[in-house]
């Protein structure tokens, strides 16, 4: 019996780890591709991640995929970013280029691609939470010429600032469901599996089929959010999709080898 030996090594950090579906994409991915390659979760407090990323210098690890809450802190202890890491201002990606670590980011690549057939009808955007996602988001829908976006978050200063850096609008939380909007992008952790499975993060009054709503929560693939858009005739981007297209993206840069998108999705629609 052939024993399988992996060549290289990947994994994601991040904390905690109980839902990723990234070690079931990118294993599949190798499997397809005939790479001798194995990728792992390695839960990463937030005090463990300067450890962690001694370890990546020290150990024969290729890449690593960094997500909730290192995707600011792991650069700290790069070499290099790339222009859309800067953009973003956030790492979800990691590699090496000689005997450097270089921090990019696919999670910009994960809003842009599923919006794309719509962008000609969205002129305003709405997007919820200020955490590292929302800074993936804003930098998508800016690659989409979409330049009317709002954003709202609960800690009203971190919109404030975000609104400062990429010369967007601000609304207040408590109004966030006064007017219609073309998109609604929610990057909170609301609704997601979890203790916070029962919450819309957006009030839905004037939302309408003229409304795309992207929740980039994809565990469960039917969110509160999603449910309701779906109630009120709204066009729905699943999470999964955003995990999906930021995944692919990963694998290229790890690879050079493109994923089958369809067959990708099924894969974690199958298994979610």
């Amino acid at each position: 019996m052939e024993v399988f030996k992996p060549e290289k090594l990947f994994g994601i950090i991040g904390h905690p780890l109980g839902h990723t579906m990234s070690p079931l994409l990118h294993n599949w991915g190798f499997s397809e591709h005939k790479i001798p390659a194995v990728y792992m979760a390695w839960p990463t407090e937030p005090e463990k991640v300067e450890n962690f990323m001694q370890t990546f210098r020290n150990l024969p690890i290729s890449g690593i995929s960094v997500t909730i809450p290192h995707k600011l802190s792991v650069m700290n202890y790069i070499d290099q970013l790339t222009e859309r890491a800067k953009s973003v201002g956030a790492v979800n990606t990691l590699y090496w280029k000689g005997d450097k670590i270089v921090g990019d980011n696919t999670d910009a690549a994960g809003v842009s691609e599923p919006l794309r057939p719509y962008s000609d009808q969205i002129k305003t955007a709405l997007l919820i939470g200020a955490g590292g996602a929302a800074r993936a988001a804003i930098t998508g829908l800016q690659l989409l010429g979409i330049n009317e976006i709002f954003i709202t978050n609960r800690t009203k200063s971190k919109a404030d600032d975000l609104a400062a850096e990429f010369k967007i609008s601000v609304l207040d939380w408590d109004t966030r469901g006064d007017q219609h909007f073309d998109l609604i992008v929610n990057s909170t952790s609301l609704g997601m599996s979890g203790e916070f499975q029962e919450i819309n993060p957006m009030i839905m009054d004037n939302q309408d089929a003229n409304t795309i709503v992207f929740d980039l929560v994809y565990n469960p693939i039917e969110t509160v959010f999603v449910k309701e858009a779906k109630a009120k005739g709204c066009t729905v981007i699943h999470g999964i999709e955003m995990f999906v297209h930021q995944g692919m993206e990963q694998f290229r840069l790890w690879t050079g080898k493109k994923l089958d998108e369809k067959k990708a999705r099924k894969l974690l629609l199958d298994n979610l």
